[in-house]
């Protein structure tokens, strides 16, 4: 169902309410007119026209699914954000949980949860000494705005040996470097 289809259905307060009544358990037409306080004209009426449209059945029930369907196909196709990876897997795995330089969210799956720290872990210099306020700072601006937190996140690095630790001073121990001829 297109998406204008489906707002034009609801568009109507009868029609509106007799689909929130269906969604929230009223089966019989009795039952959608006690929770609408519609007559019973009316919401025949307007369970024909969303019979009509597709959006209910014949046995009154609702096609939920039409919702979401509608909400994918009016959505902005976003430009996947180019992250450099040669791998169009790894790509992919990456630009679903980092967006604009933020880290949206954490994997739970651990093959995924590796990558995305190997890509994280590329903010600090190999061979550089950082003491844990700089470190926190670092991985503050890859969290701001996602779900994860920075003392997650440093754990995370430090549990798959990406960061080393000690005595207060974190240094690059993992992942990938990019090296370029000259």
């Amino acid at each position: 169902m297109d998406p204008a289809d489906l707002v034009g259905l609801l568009a109507e307060p009868d029609r509106l309410r007799v689909v929130s009544a269906l969604v929230l358990g009223a089966g019989t037409h009795a039952e959608v007119a006690a929770a609408t306080g519609l007559d019973a004209r009316a919401v025949g009426k307007a369970v024909q026209k969303l019979q009509a449209g597709g959006l209910v059945d014949d046995k009154l029930g609702v096609r939920v699914e039409l919702f979401k369907d509608a909400a994918r196909a009016a959505a902005p196709v976003q430009q996947a954000e180019d992250l450099g990876y040669a791998d169009p897997g790894v790509e992919q795995v990456v630009g679903r949980f980092v967006r604009d330089g933020t880290l949206l969210s954490l994997p739970a799956q651990d093959a995924k949860r590796r990558l995305v720290l190997e890509h994280v872990v590329q903010s600090f210099e190999p061979g550089v000494r950082y003491p844990e306020r700089e470190v926190d700072a670092v991985l503050r601006a890859w969290t701001d705005g996602g779900t994860a937190d920075h003392a997650t996140l440093r754990r995370y690095l430090v549990d798959h040996q990406l960061l080393a630790r000690e005595g207060g001073e974190y240094w690059r121990s993992g992942g990938w470097i990019d090296v370029l001829d000259d």
